[in-house]
């Protein structure tokens, strides 16, 4: 058995079988077609049903899945706190981890050590820290324990106003360390030269900063913000762990939505929550390429 493939002037005519597989095309064709058929298709399919009725013999409704999407309250709920919770935890990520970067860059000895502290929250499984979180924030949890035992009052913070700030406060510990060692390297690319100069004409530390520090990291600033956006979207497993599918109204978002319509086979809503999804993630990349490429400048 031969293969007919060419690749950009390569010509596999007359590769048997056994060698088109051992010069490695076969195995990344065999990866291409799993991603093909486990991902790509499903999501063709999906935007498919988002214009039927009924996934099993529909017929085709227009644009009624989606109005009757945003006439949905928890569809809005779930899309506003989402918005929020990008909003408030991207912008402060990036704030917290740049902090971080600058103290740990002024560190001469064990440098590296402290960015390993930081980094080891990436490679705790998020599983096994729900124990954690619920033993710290739940009612009778040990924070209320402490504020108890100094006269204050408990507080519910997983149902109440407070469940947000705990959910950004479990965000920025998951992921500031990335981002600290992301702007670390972008600190260790600025020429030395640019500060020596600024130093010499007295500049002061406000003016290094605004002017050198923050035009050299802003690719590196452009990156993590695309980081941070990816991951408030996987804050949802957290959520979800700590507190099942229906948590405090300020931290349902538009994964737990998502997940209840699948729980109960509610597909065309469902496909049409996930093409406005698409929509919405689609014109957000495209604003973020155009900011890295004007950063990059």
């Amino acid at each position: 058995m031969t293969t007919g493939i060419r690749f950009k002037g390569f010509s596999l005519q007359k590769l048997k079988a056994s060698e088109f597989f051992s010069s490695g095309f076969g195995y990344v064709l065999i990866g291409l077609t799993g991603f093909f058929v486990f991902f790509i298709l499903p999501f063709c399919l999906s935007m498919v049903y988002a214009f039927l009725d009924k996934p099993i013999n529909g017929s085709f409704a227009g644009f009624a899945n989606f109005i009757s999407l945003f006439k949905n309250r928890a569809y809005i709920r779930g899309l506003l706190n989402t918005i929020r919770f990008i909003g408030i935890s991207a912008p402060l990520n990036i704030a917290v981890s740049l902090a971080l970067a600058m103290l740990v860059n002024k560190i001469v000895k064990k440098r590296e050590w402290f960015s390993l502290v930081f980094l080891i929250p990436l490679v705790i499984p998020s599983g096994s820290m729900v124990f954690f979180w619920k033993t710290l924030f739940s009612y009778d949890g040990a924070l209320n324990g402490m504020l108890h035992n100094i006269g204050i009052a408990k507080v519910n913070w997983l149902d109440s106003g407070l469940a947000l700030p705990v959910m950004i406060f479990i965000f920025l510990w998951k992921n500031c360390g990335y981002n600290m060692v992301l702007f670390l390297s972008g600190l260790g690319s600025i020429p030395k030269d640019y500060y020596e100069a600024a130093w010499m004409d007295n500049a002061s530390s406000f003016a290094i900063f605004r002017h050198i520090t923050v035009p050299c990291l802003l690719p590196t600033a452009v990156l993590t913000l695309i980081m941070s956006i990816i991951n408030s979207f996987k804050i949802f497993r957290e959520i979800f762990l700590i507190t099942g599918s229906y948590p405090q109204e300020n931290i349902y978002t538009l994964q737990h939505f998502m997940n209840n319509m699948f729980s109960s086979l509610n597909y065309p809503r469902l496909t049409s929550a996930t093409a406005v999804l698409v929509f919405i993630i689609a014109l957000l990349t495209q604003f973020l390429l155009r900011l890295e490429r004007k950063a990059a400048l």
